[in-house]
């Protein structure tokens, strides 16, 4: 048995795993596929975490989630599909759900911090055996992920600036925006 080859398929099975339920989660928010609130209804959800606008919003995340998942799934152009997907996640766990215990049955960032890491663990990693990076002799330059997690950062740090320069909610608008978050946030 060559456990090279099988050490190889680790990864690529991660990868494929990861960037195909995140290519869906973002298609949950663009196109509304596998019963997803579509670009109407995640716009209305980022709008009610304070990101307002919401469908520039909205598009940044479904387009994150979707393009960043199939470039993962597809092993191409490694970093920037984990890196779509560690944006979105960022996002999510720090507008949707701070301050919660962990767990997803209490509306915590278990799942999302799961994705960051994998996402981070395969844009650290080399391109695997069966990746197209690989088969096409793709290799993007390291600074590229330095680059766009500094973006990430300053793209939290912005929608923060942003969100204090809404006005506060009024009462009884806050069990609403817990109830729409438990529809539309997921992992």
């Amino acid at each position: 048995m060559n456990t090279s080859k099988v050490n190889e398929s680790a990864p690529m099975i991660v990868r494929v795993v990861q960037g195909s339920l995140m290519a869906g989660h973002g298609a949950q928010k663009l196109f509304g596929s596998f019963g997803g609130p579509g670009l109407e209804g995640t716009s209305g959800f980022m709008e009610m975490l304070g990101m307002r606008p919401g469908r520039p919003w909205a598009y940044l995340a479904g387009l994150s989630e979707f393009a960043g998942g199939v470039l993962t799934a597809l092993g191409l152009f490694n970093p920037l599909g984990p890196l779509g997907v560690i944006g979105s996640m960022a996002m999510a766990t720090r507008k949707a759900h701070w301050g919660k215990p962990i767990w997803v049955t209490e509306g915590g960032a278990e799942l999302p911090v799961l994705n960051v890491a994998i996402s981070t663990a395969l844009m650290i990693r080399e391109p695997d055996r069966y990746s197209l990076d690989r088969a096409l002799g793709i290799r993007l330059p390291r600074w590229v992920g330095l680059v766009g997690l500094v973006g990430i950062i300053l793209t939290v740090l912005y929608s923060e600036l942003e969100a204090e320069e809404t006005p506060e909610q009024e009462d009884g608008q806050e069990g609403a925006q817990d109830e729409a978050r438990e529809d539309l946030a997921g992992p």
